[in-house]
């Protein structure tokens, strides 16, 4: 017997038919912990990975009889609700699924839990519940006025009218581009919802379009809408689960009246797998075929890869290392690489372009898998790859550029301390917070903006088989989700991480069975922290202590403090000049 499978199965041999269960109410992790805190914190979450292994094994083992989903609150990201309906979906092809939930949304709006349980062949929803299907809410904040009062001077630029990512702090008033771009991103969500809800469902869009107008409906109106299949509690769904899929157990020793169908439960996430989880995986089959998985997490910055508990940035140095170890690696065959950036530096978002050239030259193919966000510099990485895989929720795009400082002279004032910038050189202080651009270096400034926009869009336009007549309107900054992005040419499929390890496949002319996943480096590649690297192709992942933000806090200066005030606040750095500091939540 293979020794995987025989791992795989060490620790599970039921008796009766097998549903699996996937409870979505606390949440899922798309990425692996970087450092001990963090694994800690999310040791009992399931991980994406792990769902789609486990519900790719089951849909194709014959003990498996069904998948019952629980939505409950649902905290889960836009993308995470793709990739996980899309799961469902796929393994709805082979078995039954039935979704349930207390409730949608409870006077709240629900519209993402919505959205994964159409995936499902049949919905649950309690009696007292209620369906929140009431669309997108997305908020502008513009914080110029609370800077004012701070005697902050936020001083930037940016290219062009639609990299907005700035207006939250320099801006006074909205501006008809960042007012046009944020609701075709309202809208583009809410219309993919409404067809791929009213198309799943078997219904008329505008049937659809008058539940979310008219949200919340009661279970009974949700139920009458057709969105709704059965009205129900949590017992009265397992109890048709076992009427369903379930056996009689043998009449007891005693008795000759039998038991009622029995089920065997079991977590989506980990069926399948032994105590290792997909470290076996990993390890006992690293001599198999594999595709190679390469994350890029977090703001892109030069150096390694680096997490504070309260930000991750994806070090250039790190993940170049990575494709590296990929291109080396005779058993990785094809890479895909994961991408959940809001953009950062500009040379490190060129530099790892340059390294997915270089993969792609020894003939492995590179796929790109977009995640949340992977917009400015998180498209410059992708751009490079074969192929662009995106969710239709996915931000994306940000072809601009941005650059500037806050002044804090007249915040040092207030606080009664007293700075003087000591310089050696014309422009050594030219980015100092303690005072503003000169008109010299703004037009230095404006320079230096103009001609990183122009080899953006040059190496875009290239990169997807463009004119650059044809990329730069699409470009300007504009933010796009993964379904507009798709219309225009930037990406080239729809779907998530499961959709990408199957284009990689098929790139390689084979079955998606015939490969093993792996991460690069190892899922738990943070162990090797423990040890000094070899060299600076070992990949070596430096994480910074989790506690770092609160050093900064009591011991920093006014910009250490500022900035993480700022992160715990959401708002994220402006941390190079394709950044997009900002995050959409959908309310």
């Amino acid at each position: 017997m293979d020794p995987i499978a025989l791992l795989r199965t060490v620790r599970f041999s039921p008796n009766h038919p097998v549903v699996l269960e996937l409870d979505l109410a606390r949440g899922v992790t798309s990425q692996a912990p970087s450092h001990l805190l963090a694994l800690y914190q999310a040791r009992h979450l399931p991980t994406m990975r792990q769902i789609r292994d486990g519900l790719r094994r089951g849909a194709k083992d014959g003990r498996v009889a069904g998948l019952v989903i629980h939505l409950g609150a649902c905290p889960l990201t836009p993308s995470q609700c793709d990739e996980i309906g899309e799961l469902i979906q796929q393994f709805g092809t082979h078995k039954p699924t039935i979704a349930w939930t207390e409730t949608f949304g409870e006077l709240g709006n629900a519209t993402m839990a919505y959205r994964i349980a159409s995936f499902a062949q049949e919905i649950w929803l309690a009696p007292t519940g209620a369906l929140g299907l009431n669309g997108v809410q997305l908020a502008i904040t513009l914080l110029r006025g609370g800077l004012d009062k701070l005697d902050v001077e936020p001083q930037f630029a940016q290219r062009k009218e639609y990299k907005t990512a700035a207006d939250q702090f320099v801006a006074r008033e909205i501006t008809p581009a960042h007012r046009e771009m944020m609701q075709r991103i309202a809208d583009s969500i809410l219309d993919d919802t409404i067809q791929g809800v009213a198309q799943r469902r078997h219904l008329d869009p505008a049937g659809v379009r008058h539940v979310v107008d008219n949200s919340p409906v009661s279970a009974t109106a949700a139920r009458e809408s057709g969105l709704v299949d059965r009205l129900g509690y949590r017992d009265e769904v397992y109890a048709e689960l076992r009427q369903r899929f379930g056996t009689l157990p043998n009449a007891r020793r005693h008795t000759s009246t039998p038991e009622g169908p029995q089920v065997t439960l079991h977590y989506a996430h980990r069926y399948g797998q032994g105590k290792c989880g997909s470290w076996v995986d990993d390890t006992v089959g690293r001599h198999r075929p594999a595709i190679g998985v390469v994350a890029v997490n977090g703001g892109i910055a030069l150096g390694p890869n680096q997490s504070t508990g309260l930000t991750t940035t994806a070090g250039a140095d790190s993940i170049c290392a990575h494709l590296r170890q990929a291109g080396r690696d005779e058993h990785i065959k094809a890479v895909v690489l994961r991408i959940n950036s809001p953009g950062g530096s500009y040379a490190a978002s060129d530099t790892i372009r340059r390294e997915v050239q270089q993969l792609r030259s020894t003939g492995k193919p590179v796929i790109a898998s977009m995640g949340d966000v992977a917009a400015s510099g998180g498209y410059f990485a992708a751009m490079g790859c074969d192929a662009i895989v995106a969710n239709p929720t996915t931000l994306t795009g940000s072809i601009g550029v941005l650059a500037g400082k806050f002044v804090l002279s007249g915040l040092i004032d207030r606080m009664g301390l007293i700075r003087e910038d000591v310089t050696a050189g014309a422009h050594a202080a030219w980015f100092s917070s303690q005072r503003p651009f000169s008109e010299h270096e703004w037009g230095k400034l404006d320079a230096w903006l103009d001609e990183i926009y122009a080899d953006f869009t040059t190496k875009a336009a290239q990169d997807r088989g463009l004119t650059l007549a044809e990329l730069e309107p699409l470009a300007r900054g504009r933010v796009w989700t993964g379904a507009d992005a798709l219309t225009h040419g930037l990406v080239d499929q729809l779907g998530g991480m499961d959709a990408a390890l199957d284009l990689a496949a098929r790139r390689l002319q084979t079955s998606r069975e015939s490969l093993q996943v792996r991460a690069v480096p190892p899922a738990l590649h943070w162990l090797a922290e423990f040890f000094p690297p070899d060299s600076s192709e070992s990949g070596s992942s430096v994480t910074a202590s989790p506690f770092v933000p609160l050093q900064r806090l009591l011991t920093g200066g006014p910009e250490d403090r500022l900035a993480v005030l700022a992160e715990a606040a959401g708002l994220g750095p402006i941390d190079g000049v394709l950044a997009l500091p900002w995050r959409i939540n959908l309310s």
